[in-house]
């Protein structure tokens, strides 16, 4: 994986981890990989990867069953969808607001592009 210098490396595990778990690579329920093999697939120090998982944990996304591993946890696609849409319409939307203010890009022209 390449990394960007603008985020910790943490926090770009844990948007790929989420990734993983939106698309359907990780499911409910179903055990993810080790801390040791995720940092071997990303290429990243374990340690690394226990700051990941922890945050995961904390926000209620994957959880550890002592001697088995870490697993996601039921709910975890509507949380991850909900804490990202939060930080999307906190963040990445304003700056999207004002980029198409300056541009001059009516509410018209953004409805026909945005169309699903």
């Amino acid at each position: 994986m390449e990394y960007s210098e603008h985020k910790p490396i943490y926090l770009q595990n844990v948007d790929l981890m989420q990734e993983k778990i939106l698309r359907g690579d990780w499911r409910e329920e179903e055990r993810i990989p080790s801390v040791r093999e995720m940092g071997a697939v990303v290429g990243v120090n374990p340690n690394t990867i226990v700051r990941s998982y922890q945050l995961l944990e904390a926000q209620e996304i994957i959880y550890n069953k002592r001697g088995l591993g870490y697993f996601v946890k039921e709910g975890a696609v509507a949380r991850i969808k909900e804490n990202v849409k939060s930080e999307f319409i906190a963040s990445e939307l304003p700056q999207f607001k004002a980029k198409a203010q300056m541009l001059g890009i009516t509410k018209d022209e953004l409805i026909k592009l945005l169309q699903l």
